[in-house]
């Protein structure tokens, strides 16, 4: 029997329960724990903010007596410590105003001199500072003199001075008895040059509180600077925090020095008698009851009862040269505690609102942690499905769920990270950059400074193919290469196809040595990966280099290691397409070299066409102005460019090589002026045999001879002229061909027949006409319909052809009529084998355009098949016009017609002097054949003249003044 299926229920459900049961336990405890933790943070907050008063008041103690000390230090040396006179002593002021700048309470400075007389300098810098002494309008400051009288009484002068030192007035006061060596200050500074500071008390002239920082001079006069408190007063002002706070600085005699009631006055008058007010006399009950700091005593807050409320209080030590000082702080307790009894009330209420809430404030909360697991579960059939562009599934307060999420999230980041970098392997096309590649790639997901990745050669030795930093930097350095039996990490690697981590000490040596040179400073960990290709073979080793002696982790070392693995494949991906690409270029080289070796006469066409089209396409690349100057290509383009200028005679290999090679204008497989030449030499002996026939016959023999000589005269002349015409250099007007179909009549008797020994071919050509019955009377020259030789009904494109050819098919294959082709006015081609040889250009784009080329080499049909357009669309074999060719395939016209014209190697014309070649591309620029501003540039850039030191004979290459061939085309020969 099949035990009952156990009930569930969902996660929030079981958190619902468990949480509003803690909540209600927890509840009491809240709300009487409350009260008791909010008070005490009060009370411990109440000691921080003393605390931070007290430090406070030292500081602004320190920072009210530091700048009058060092001004006093300053006054000490200066001229006006020794003057003996008051028109000396005014040369001072412009120093003793100093000690005013800023924020330092300066209340005076002053020197009193060992004979008596005293100078003061103070600042007036408002109107009840100048009203204390009516003072002028404009006073800026008071000196105040004391001197010595020639009888030896003391005379008082009290000077005004503006702000810019310019005096305004002088007094001379009542007379009275100042002497300066009887002050506390004088008496205090006993030792020149030690600093004094005296204990407070109220300045004689302002009667307001403060001290005197005095300096004994080596002249034995005395300096001294009044600092007043009230800026102390004014910072313990702004330190009370606390409501009602009172704070006080005293000394050990309970005198009030500086206070936060700042516009209460702690100067009593007692008749004529001023003096410091007590903290009893202050009138502030909780202040009276503080008593002094104990030197060397840890200060402790108590709690006391004054004037009827409860205070907590603490006097805290303010060590100065003088002693303590002691600032005593007081804060009410109701005021204190106001906060935390507060905080008790609402405890208590919130205490009673959670009651209330519980049951949906816990069952939200569990909903939230269940919510996260759901996140989680979500994020991880995104990672099966291999989506990686979601959400994350976020963290949660839930410590375990928390963590989970975190993994999950590593996780999902390890296998995007290990799949991008796959993908961007993947997809690299240069061997470097993918070598570069590897090595940046996994030392930054290693987190190390960098890594040489090394290759095995057919050997085993390892070369440094690729040295990089994390940031994808070349690093300066040059790995050795190493042997596969050498003692190094690298090495081991390699031999044992396992990782290897080790740490490289300075000074080692070995083929890791140059690491410290990189990283100099200690220790460098080297973790070597074998590369291992689909055959678990290793092609190379990646190292992997980072100062110290931490080593990665085994986390670090399993990602790395699968990331090798995709490495190594991509290497040897990139391998194999380099090979590949090496034997395709190979190939092309082969062919291109065999269709120039099928001719020994243009031999080396296919080679420089290559170089002159790519020396052009690099100087557009360069151009920085003109129409050319945005022109640039990438690698692709380059390698479709190499290839197409290497294959654009490719279609050569189905043209006839008698065809491409004809040298004279009866040239076939063999040069038939042999023929006629022996024909000539038969009329020559049926001459000669007439002549004697004629002398046996009893004729005159002297006439005879005459009449011999006269024939050989005429036969030789004829058939030098029928030679002549052979020659492809020679031009044939009409005159010469009329000439030649006169000498065409003459009659030869053949007695042979021309119809045995031949082929099937040949035979097939005569049987259209009846053979003749022997011996027959032939003409010396002919156009015999044998000559003839029919298109086959293939050999034809029709017009809507898919290559867009526009061709004009002559009737005839070949016609090798003697009249037809020694008539040809130029050159030595007919027009049907003029066809042959252009239809060299039509196989090449049908034949390219049938190999499946990749995308990036798509375009090299169109770039071959349009060197022999022209930009007027009179072109062959498509008639295009100058905007329906790319560039590069102009500038290939351009160099197919440059190489051919300055040739060399072809036997039926004369390689062109560079200045006849460029003369002639000027007429073809000028009529449009050729891209006027591709042919300025060919100029401009210097393309012809380098290539001209390349490949052309000494003897070709003369001056050219290129300035006639540049410039637009006139309007009237671009129509």
């Amino acid at each position: 029997m099949k035990p009952a299926p156990t009930r569930r229920y969902p996660l929030y459900i079981h958190l619902s329960v468990l949480f509003s049961a803690l909540v209600l336990a927890a509840g009491a405890a809240i709300a009487w724990l409350g009260y008791v933790g909010s008070r005490d943070v009060a009370l411990a907050a109440a000691d921080d903010v003393f605390g931070h008063v007290g430090r406070e008041a030292y500081s602004s103690l320190r920072e009210s007596l530091q700048p009058v000390a060092t001004h006093a230090e300053l006054l000490a040396i200066e001229p006006v410590a020794r003057a003996s006179s008051l028109a000396a002593r005014l040369e001072a002021l412009p120093i003793m105003r100093l000690g005013f700048s800023g924020e330092a309470p300066v209340a005076a400075s002053y020197v009193g001199y060992d004979d008596g007389s005293f100078f003061l300098l103070r600042p007036l810098p408002d109107e009840p500072a100048r009203a204390l002494f009516k003072a002028p309008a404009d006073s800026a400051y008071l000196v105040q003199s004391v001197e010595l009288a020639p009888d030896g009484a003391r005379q008082a002068s009290y000077l005004f001075f503006d702000a810019a030192l310019r005096e305004l007035e002088r007094r001379m006061p009542a007379p009275f008895e100042f002497d300066p060596r009887t002050r506390p200050w004088y008496r205090l500074a006993t030792e020149p040059g030690r600093r004094v500071l005296t204990d407070p008390y109220v300045f004689f002239t302002t009667e307001s509180a403060g001290m005197t920082v005095a300096i004994r001079t080596r002249w034995g006069s005395v300096v001294g600077v009044d600092v007043t408190l009230d800026q102390v007063s004014h910072r313990l002002a702004a330190l009370r925090t606390l409501p009602g706070m009172k704070i006080a600085l005293f000394d050990s005699e309970r005198r009030l020095l500086a206070r936060a009631d700042v516009e209460r006055t702690m100067v009593r008058r007692d008749g004529d008698r001023v003096s410091l007010a007590t903290l009893d006399e202050f009138g502030e009950p909780a202040l009276a009851a503080l008593h002094p700091a104990v030197a060397g005593a840890a200060p402790a807050s108590r709690t006391i009862t004054a004037g009827g409320e409860q205070w907590k209080t603490i006097v805290l030590p303010i060590q100065t040269v003088r002693g303590t000082l002691s600032l005593g702080i007081a804060a009410p307790l109701d005021a204190l505690l106001a906060g935390a009894r507060a905080i008790r009330l609402r405890g208590l209420i919130a205490a009673l609102i959670v009651l209330v809430l519980t049951i949906p404030l816990t069952a939200w909360l569990a909903h939230r942690v269940a919510a996260a697991l759901k996140r989680i579960t979500r994020e991880a059939e995104d990672i099966r499905a291999f989506r990686f562009d979601g959400p994350s599934a976020g963290g949660s307060p839930v410590l375990e769920i928390d963590k989970l999420s975190g993994a999950i999230g590593m996780m999902r980041d390890t296998i995007r990270s290990f799949l991008q970098i796959t993908t961007s392997l993947a997809a690299e096309t240069d061997s470097t950059r993918l070598l570069n590649r590897v090595v940046s790639e996994t030392s930054a997901t290693m987190g190390v400074a960098g890594g040489v990745a090394y290759l095995a050669d057919g050997t085993g030795a390892l070369e440094a193919a690729s040295i990089v930093g994390a940031d994808g930097r070349p690093l300066a350095a040059r790995p050795p290469a190493q042997g596969a039996d050498a003692s190094s990490p690298v090495a081991e690697a390699l031999r044992s196809g396992r990782t290897v981590v080790a740490t490289l000490t300075a000074g080692a040596g070995g083929p890791l040595e140059f690491a410290h040179a990189l990283w100099p400073g200690g220790a460098v960990v080297v973790t070597a990966i074998p590369l291992l290709d689909r055959a678990r073979e290793a092609v190379g080793v990646l190292a992997l280099f980072q100062p110290g002696t931490v080593r990665p982790s085994a986390a670090h070392l399993a990602f790395v290691e699968a990331l090798s693995g995709t490495a190594a494949v991509a290497i040897e991906t990139q391998r194999l397409l380099e090979a590949r690409k090496a034997l395709l270029d190979a190939f092309i080289r082969l062919v291109a070299g065999a269709i120039d070796a099928k001719s020994p006469y243009t031999g080396g066409h296919c080679e420089r066409v290559p170089e002159l089209t790519l020396m052009l396409a690099r100087a557009a690349s360069d151009a920085k102005d003109g129409p050319y100057r945005d022109f640039r290509l990438s690698d692709e383009d380059w390698e479709a460019v190499q290839i197409a200028s290497w294959l654009h005679d490719c279609g050569k290999v189905t043209t006839p090589e008698y065809v491409v090679d004809k040298a004279t204008r009866l040239e076939t497989i063999y040069n038939r002026i042999h023929e006629v030449r022996m024909r000539f030499e038969v009329l020559k002996r049926d001459a000669e045999i007439a002549c004697w026939k004629r002398v046996a016959e009893g004729g005159d023999r002297t006439a005879a001879e005459a009449a011999l000589e006269r024939e050989r005269t005429t036969l030789d002349e004829e058939f030098a002229f029928v030679a002549g015409c052979n020659d492809g250099d020679q031009f044939v007007d009409p005159p010469k061909a009329d000439r030649l179909r006169a000498i065409a009549r003459r009659t030869w008797r053949r007695t042979l027949d021309d119809r045995i020994g031949l082929s099937h071919e040949e035979m097939a050509r005569r049987g259209h006409t009846p053979a003749p019955v022997l011996p027959v009377e032939e003409p010396l020259l002919a156009d015999k319909p044998e000559h003839v030789i029919a298109r086959v009904p293939g050999d034809t494109i029709p017009v809507d052809n898919p290559w867009g050819f526009k061709l004009v098919v002559p009737e005839h294959q070949y016609n090798r009529g003697e009249l037809h082709n020694l008539a040809i006015a130029r050159g030595t081609l007919t027009e049907e084998e003029r066809y042959v040889i252009n239809h060299h250009i039509v196989q090449t784009i049908i034949m390219l355009s049938q190999l499946p080329f990749p995308k990036h080499l798509r375009s090299v049909p169109e770039i071959a098949g349009g060197h022999h357009e022209k930009m007027d669309g009179t072109g062959y074999p498509k008639r295009l016009s100058a905007g329906d060719m790319s560039p590069v395939a102009r500038m290939m016209a351009i160099a197919d017609i440059f190489e051919a014209l300055t040739a060399a190697d072809r036997p039926y014309k004369k390689a062109k002097k560079l200045s006849e070649a460029l003369k002639i591309m000027s007429f073809m620029k000028r009529d449009r054949h050729v891209d006027p501003e591709l042919f300025d540039l060919f100029l401009t850039s210097g393309v012809f003249r380098r290539y001209a030191e390349r490949f052309l004979r000494p003897e070709q290459i003369d001056d050219v003044d290129i300035a006639p061939f540049l410039g637009p085309v006139p309007a009237r020969a671009a129509g």
